[in-house]
């Protein structure tokens, strides 16, 4: 699974860096079925986070989230993505 973080208008300190990766670590469990996660985040008065997550058989998700606080949206943004996972690997399961 590659995971890649970009942001726009700020730089990712240390900090900040290591509390996306603590919480990139909820989606583990599903790291056979993901080939790679990219994740931006934007400066604009308040946070905006995109993650887009490609599965493995070729389909993919993308979530948003936004707020004025940076830890805040990262949270609000990995509690839909792991939702957005753990849906699509209850269909593929399902399918077994």
């Amino acid at each position: 699974m590659n995971i890649n973080v970009e942001t726009v208008r700020f730089t990712l300190d240390e900090d900040r860096k290591a509390f996306v990766d603590k919480k990139l670590e909820r989606i583990k469990y599903a790291e056979e079925l993901i080939t790679d996660v990219i994740v931006n985040i934007k400066l604009d008065r308040q946070f905006y986070a995109d993650a887009t997550v490609n599965f493995r058989w070729g389909g993919n998700a993308h979530v948003t989230a936004e707020d004025f606080d940076f830890n805040a949206t990262v949270n609000k943004l990995m509690d839909v993505l792991d939702g957005k996972i753990r849906k699509e690997k209850d269909k593929i399961q399902d399918r077994k």
